[in-house]
């Protein structure tokens, strides 16, 4: 089978990954001497039917499995018995930046769960490491055991070789990264911070006297908040860990919540299925969807957007309430420390501000933000299946807004420069702006298709509203992919508690 799609094997849709290694396992036993043998660890993974009775043939040939055990910092992996694959792995094999690692004896000490791990079994998250990981997480990853040299030859043989987009950028941000870009401007967050506190300061002054000027401030400091948290959450300096809080206790945002959704749409962004930032199916659909999914609202999507963008801020605080005691059940690191700053953003809004000012807040400032977190990817092209370049498919599924005046400028967040965010999410966002030439030309070089997207801050708009009321026009297309999961891919989207992930668990 062609590289990363599907095969049917017996009546069951597979990998090629999957094929390969069924095809491979049957080779050897009915071969004397087959080029090599192939790992009992992958083995487990197989499927059943008649190659299922196959692989437990062999199977019962060999010794009982290992697999590895490591701490949570990774100073130590062990080898001890294999456990059931139902309760944990007996294999799991990543490639970042070209070595194939074993990660099945650190999955359940991954802080960002176990599913991200998973995922990216026989896949390379090269890309994924380095953006979501501080210098330190990266290098810890090098303690991990190298996969077993079978494993790593016959994966190294199924999987997507890196391109010359992949390479370019990867020394575009080694280059960055000696130049010093991840260091923070502390004059500029004391400005941004300070104008989000004069915002905050102001309205509470005014709640009672001018109701009306007050919810308007009071949601422009919520948008502002959740601009800044958004930059903190995703930082990997020392300044961002003592600011991650920042967002639960200025917007009501939890920030484990907002990495475990919000990561997921960095690494996947625009799959279908995958990301749940295109997931917002049954009030707003971004392409046609098949007739067991639509809904009369689909309709008349373009005429009543606002409706649904408004209510984005309110799910958020929501979601945030339920994975912050979600994380306090599973004892999640700084689970309590997330709670309690959700805690204190509550006492102080409901202590300061009347319902009359910060309930409309609430909803003025998901109208605002859900305007400019949707147009700069919905638009774009959106994917099917897995995208082994991810650098390629940021540039193909991201477009960046031109600011036109000061406020603008500051209300977008620095969403504005999206593709440069969405490259290199832990960077400082003051630093964006000057990252422009550098990925237009990185674009050029490498031929990327359709190169540096971006428009006018109102052009995108229209474009968005425009796909809106295409889909809405459009007929229910039978066996359109699912936005809530689908097969090979639920897990990836069915482990976050959101409410997109509760329909999807409904619908399964």
């Amino acid at each position: 089978p062609k590289l990363g799609g599907k095969t049917t094997v017996e009546g069951t849709m597979v990998s090629s990954r999957q094929f390969a290694l069924a095809a491979l396992s049957s080779l050897s036993t009915f071969t004397a001497t087959a080029a090599f043998e192939l790992p009992l660890p992958l083995v487990n993974r197989q499927h059943n039917g008649k190659l299922g009775a196959t692989i437990a043939e062999k199977q019962d040939q060999v010794e009982a499995p290992k697999a590895w055990d490591c701490t949570d910092d990774l100073e130590t992996c062990t080898l001890v018995d294999a456990c059931d694959e139902k309760e944990c792995r007996t294999s799991l094999d990543v490639r970042i930046h070209g070595k194939w690692y074993d990660l099945s004896g650190w999955r359940k000490g991954h802080p960002a769960g176990e599913h991200w791990i998973d995922y990216y079994d026989g896949r390379d998250a090269t890309e994924v490491m380095d953006a979501f990981h501080s210098v330190k997480g990266r290098n810890m990853y090098q303690r991990l055991p190298a996969s077993n040299e079978n494993t790593s030859a016959m994966l190294e043989a199924t999987t997507e070789p890196d391109t010359e987009t992949q390479i370019a950028f990867r020394k575009l941000r080694d280059e960055l990264e000696a130049e010093g870009w991840w260091e923070r401007d502390m004059a500029h967050e004391a400005k941004i911070v300070g104008i989000w506190g004069g915002l905050v300061v102001v309205s509470a002054l005014t709640a009672s006297s001018l109701p009306v000027l007050s919810s308007m401030l009071l949601a422009l400091s919520m948008t502002a908040a959740g601009w800044l948290g958004h930059d903190y959450v995703h930082g990997v300096d020392e300044f961002s860990d003592k600011f991650r809080n920042f967002a639960a206790v200025a917007a009501g945002l939890a920030p484990t919540w907002w990495s475990d959704k919000h990561n997921k749409h960095h690494a996947l962004t625009n799959e279908q299925g995958v990301d749940e930032d295109i997931a917002t199916d049954p009030f707003l659909y971004t392409w046609a969807p098949d007739p067991s999914q639509d809904s009369p609202l689909r309709k008349v999507q373009h005429l009543i957007f606002w409706l649904p963008f408004s209510f984005l801020f309110a799910l958020w605080r929501v979601d945030s309430l339920n994975v912050a005691m979600d994380s306090i059940e599973k004892k999640r690191p700084g689970a309590k420390d997330e709670m309690t700053a959700l805690l204190i953003h509550y006492g102080v809004l409901l202590s300061l501000f009347p319902v009359a000012v910060w309930l409309p807040a609430i909803f003025v400032s998901g109208l605002m933000s859900a305007l400019i977190v949707t147009p700069t990817h919905q638009s774009e092209a959106l994917f099917e299946d897995y995208q082994p370049d991810w650098v390629t498919a940021q540039f193909m599924s991201t477009r960046n807004a031109v600011t036109t005046n000061p406020f603008s400028e500051w209300i977008w967040g620095g969403m504005q420069y999206q593709l440069e965010h969405h490259l290199f999410p832990s960077m400082p966002r003051s630093r964006y702006p000057k990252l422009k030439n550098k990925l237009q030309q990185l674009a050029e070089e490498c031929n990327i298709p359709g190169g540096y997207r971006e428009s006018g801050e109102f052009e995108i708009l229209k474009m968005n509203w425009d796909l809106y009321r295409r889909v809405a026009q459009a007929d229910a297309v039978e066996g359109a992919p699912l936005t809530r999961g689908r097969i090979g891919q639920q897990a990836a989207i069915l482990a976050t508690s959101t409410p997109a992930g509760n329909v999807a668990a409904s619908r399964s």
